[in-house]
Parts: C-alpha cells; structure tokens; sequence
C-alpha cells in the first residue's frame, strides 16, 4: 500500500474648555462628579465695578486618592442596594438544588483532587528542568489545559459548559477556546438494565410490545445520552433509540445552579463582570444545555427540518430522521436509523455517487435554505451529522444543537459573506459593525485592512488530504482511498483571528454569529476534498437567500 498526502491549500478626542484665571475667580466649593469636581455657584460683588454681579467658578481636577475614595463609596453604595436580592436569589436556588447539591460538592471535591495531583506532579517533574515551570503550570487549575481536564472529570455539565467555550469565541478568552477544542463528550455505558428501566418508565408500557429487538451493546455513549440500535415490532422498521442518562437532569441543574450563585456572587463583588454581562452568559448556558436534554425540543427541531424539506421539494435531495412518537418522550427519542457514510469520506463516497461535488452542492443548499426557513438551524455539521446516504441524499442528524438568527444578523451575514467571496473587505468591515455591538466610532477603513491580512491567508491554512492506493491480490485493479485531515484548532483560529481584531475595534458579536461561522468553515473543509476548484460562496449553483426571500420561506412552511 502507498500512502501519501497533499496540501491544498480612533476614539473621539475630547477636549476640555479653557479653565478660568484663578486670579480672577471667586472661592467656591465643588462637588466631585466623575472624573471632575463639579463647582458649587455663588454670586459676588466685585466693588471695582461697582454694582456689576459676577458668577464665579473654579474647576480643579480632583487627587486620585479623591477620585478612588469616591469610586469606592459609589460602588459600595450599589452593592448595599443589591446584597437583598443576591440573597434571596442565593436561597431560592438552594432551596431549589436540594440535597443533590450536597453530592455533587462531594463529587465536584474528588475530581478537583484527582486534577490537582496531576498538576503537582506535572510541577514536580518541571522543577528540574533548566527552562524552569511553564506559564501554564504557574496558573495551577485555573490553566486552560487542568481546567479542561477537571471539566472532563466533572462530568455532563461541565463538558457540555466546555463545548459551549469551544463554540463561543466571542464570549471567552482564545486559549480557553483553543483548549476546550479537546473537551471530549464521552462517558463509560450504562448498564443495559438502566436504559431498559428507563423506557419502561418513560413508555409506561412492557418494551417487547413496542420493540421487536434491542441491541444491548450501544452505539454510541456520551455525558449525556447513550443510543442504542433497534426494530420496531409489527412496521420491522430498523430504528435508534437515544436515551437520557439517569440522573443526568438532576445533575444538570445542580451544577447550572451553582454555576449561576458563582456568577451573581463574582458580579456583586466586582461590577465589572456585570459590564461584561456574566450572568447573561451564564442564563444562555443553563438555557441551551436544558433545551438539549429535553428530546421533546430536539424533536421539534427534526420535524421542523423535515417540513422545510417536504414544503420546499427537497426530500429526493436530503433527509433527518424521523421521528417515532408514540415511543418518544422527554427522555427517550426514538428515530428512522440511517446507512450512510461521512462527507469526508472521498472513497465511500465516490462509490455511491458519480459527483462528490454533486453531492456537496445540494448539502450546501439545503443547509443554506434551513437558515431561511426555519425558526433554528442545525448548528453541528461536523462529519458525523452530515452524511451521504446509500441512496444517495444528504442526512442531517443530531439536531440536540441549534442555533437562532435574527433579521439584523442575517442582514449583516449576507453582506458579509458575499464581500468574502469578491474580497472587499470594506463591505465585509461594514457588515461587522452592523452586527456588532458597539458605542464606539470605528475607523473602517483601518478595520477593513487588518480583516485583508487575515483573510489573505485563509489560502495557506493547513488542509491535508491523505490518499492510499492499494493494488487488489488478485487483479491488476487499483483501489484508491482519500480523506481529509480537519484539523479544527486550525479551523478555530482562524475565527478566533477574526473575533480578536474585530474585539480591538469595540465589538462583540452575537453566539449566532460564532455558530454560523463554525459550520462554514466545516462546509470550506468538505469543498477542499469534495469540489477543490469550486468557490463555495462564488458558485452559481449555490443559494443564498435574502431577507425578503427568507420570510416567503416560513410563510410557505406555515
């Protein structure tokens, strides 16, 4: 066998009126207002001018010891105002997490020790080398790398708090984003009597007259859920069954509880985590990761697709799932099991279909028009939710992740991809202020060169495909076998670059956005191994649709 790889790849200035002549000026007190004393007003008689009333003020810039001691009364003051609803905020959430709270602090001990020792004896080994101890084992378990590890110990919550730093770059730090990259959403399976109690209880009937056969061993096993093959009895369908871990809601809303105390707590003692809007970050947590383990929701989503698919004609070109709903519940999904192979892999794929590029086109479009249409979009096309069926579709599967958009985002994402296409860069720094929060005036021009300089090398980005060819034992045929390397810490940097110089310039983006931006990037991987000539957002063959376009969609699915 050969084996060989290729490459393809200004703020306002401000400025303060001429100060009175303090020879002229009248003694007067002042009162401190922001950064300057405001004066207190007075009328006085100046007797070399006879009657002649003057108004006198004297501006002085305050001492700093003034200005902090004033900064310091001001917020302790607020902080006075807030401590009553901290508390009760502190009391009902305890109130409400019970006596899990107690287990999950035992738990939450035990794993903090296992990483710690991990640290310590990383620090032991450290101490002998010339270099001395690395930055990152000086941050102790505050470190991306020992804090992504005690998340991993700490089990669902904090893996599922991981993924969501992963895919959030605009909300956390770059070296946490980067590291919790390697945040890995798998657990040991659950005995195989648990799942089956579960469904007895949830389907409040005997599992043999609902299902002709379970496969015992799963098919796969994360934090949160673990899914197993089956048939249904009577229709012979061959099915999946995705079942919510015992205990694993009780968990959740434990740690998410905690987790927001932590954030109230840290914006009480410091405002400016509140500027920063911690505890919003934290309610967008705990609402996302409810929403994924309720499967009544994720069942929404995959009926909401289908119907798009169905009302837009588009059901010979893709498919979800369907879903089974007589032995559905919020804790168990049953679903259509589909055959198919990832869009990564050129082989498999090659052998389905005539034109990868084909293939990838209708992937892309059909993805495109679910921005429009839907009221969510599948906002996880890794390779192993997008698949390229035996019968030649497209499957979406996994709907558990989400994402929103808005009119003004989507307005702004248009314009914004289409300046990525033709590279004006001006247009693209446009879109960004649009859709960026900010109160400050940007220099667009000097935002639009530095985006240049990081889109200038979108071209160089380390994109690997790996070919093996083998020869068959007993003809003379060939076999070639191609895949592609994603190296998402790539992938992620580039945004990360983005976000960076855009965060420079005062703005800070929408979760859509981040969202939105992941997927394509995911969909520029598959175009570099499936359709390498082709520009994903130049091609004709290729629909983005406007605004206007985007609610004549939803009211044809209504």
């Amino acid at each position: 066998m050969a084996v060989s790889s290729f490459r393809s790849g200004r703020l306002p200035l401000f400025h303060h009126p001429q100060l009175p002549n303090k020879a002229a000026s009248a003694a007067c007190t002042t009162r401190s207002i922001g950064g300057f004393k405001k004066p207190n007003w007075r009328f006085s008689s100046n007797p070399n001018c006879g009657r002649a009333v003057f108004l006198f003020a004297q501006y002085s810039q305050p001492s700093q010891a003034q200005t902090q001691q004033d900064r310091f009364s001001s917020r302790l003051q607020s902080s006075l105002e807030n401590l009553p609803k901290l508390l009760e905020d502190i009391v009902q959430t305890s109130i409400s997490t019970g006596p899990r709270g107690a287990l999950r602090l035992a738990q939450g001990i035990q794993a903090f020790v296992g990483v710690g020792g991990e640290w310590l004896a990383d620090v032991s080994r450290s101490t002998n080398e010339p270099t001395g101890i690395p930055s990152q084992l000086q941050l102790g378990l505050l470190s991306p790398l020992y804090l992504r590890k005690l998340f991993e110990r700490m089990g669902a919550t904090y893996i599922k708090l991981g993924q969501f730093i992963a895919s959030a770059p605009t909300l956390f730090p770059p070296e946490y984003v980067e590291e919790f990259q390697k945040c890995f959403d798998r657990a040991p399976a659950v005995p195989f009597e648990d799942i089956q109690a579960i469904l007895r209880e949830e389907l409040g009937r005997p599992i043999d007259s609902i299902y002709e056969y379970i496969d015992p061993t799963p098919i796969a096993s994360a934090s949160i859920a673990q899914v197993h093959g089956a048939r249904l009895k009577g229709s012979q369908d061959d099915v999946v069954i995705k079942v919510l871990k015992p205990g694993i809601k009780d968990i959740l809303v434990a740690d998410l509880n905690f987790i927001y105390i932590a954030a109230r707590i840290l914006e009480f003692l410091n405002p400016d985590f509140s500027r920063a809007s911690l505890v919003g970050i934290v309610k967008d947590i705990r609402e996302s990761m409810l929403e994924e383990v309720d499967f009544n929701k994720e069942a929404t989503n995959i009926e909401s697709f289908r119907r798009y698919l169905e009302v837009m004609g588009l059901t010979r070109q893709a498919t979800a799932p369907r879903v089974y709903y007589y032995c559905s519940t919020r804790r168990v999904l049953t679903m259509e099991r589909l055959h198919g192979v990832p869009l990564t892999d050129l082989d498999s794929i090659s052998s389905l279909v005539s034109s990868p590029e084909n293939s990838l086109i209708t992937a892309l479009n059909v993805w495109f028009g679910s921005l429009l249409a839907c009221e969510t979009f599948h906002a996880d096309v890794h390779a192993g939710n997008l698949w390229l069926l035996r019968d030649g579709r497209i499957g979406f599967l996994d709907f558990g992740i989400v994402g929103r958009i808005s009119p003004k985002t989507w307005a702004a994402m248009e314009v914004f991809l289409a300046s990525i296409a033709t590279e004006e860069y001006e247009s693209m720094a446009s879109a960004l202020i649009e859709m960026g929060a900010t109160n400050q005036n940007i220099d667009s021009k000097a935002f639009a060169r530095d985006l240049e300089k990081i889109f200038s090398s979108i071209q160089e980005l380390d994109t690997e495909v790996v070919v093996a060819t083998a020869r068959g034992t007993n003809t003379n045929a060939t076999a070639v076998s191609a895949n592609i390397i994603v190296d998402e810490r790539q992938m992620n940097a580039l945004f990360l670059d983005v976000v960076r110089v855009s965060e420079s310039y005062g703005l800070r983006f929408p979760r859509e956005f981040a969202l939105l931006m992941k997927q394509l990037l995911y969909f520029d991987r598959y175009t570099r191994l499936l359709a390498p000539d082709m520009n994903m957002l130049q091609d004709q063959r290729i629909t983005i649709v406007s605004n206007r376009r985007r609610s004549n969609y939803r009211d044809n699915l209504r």
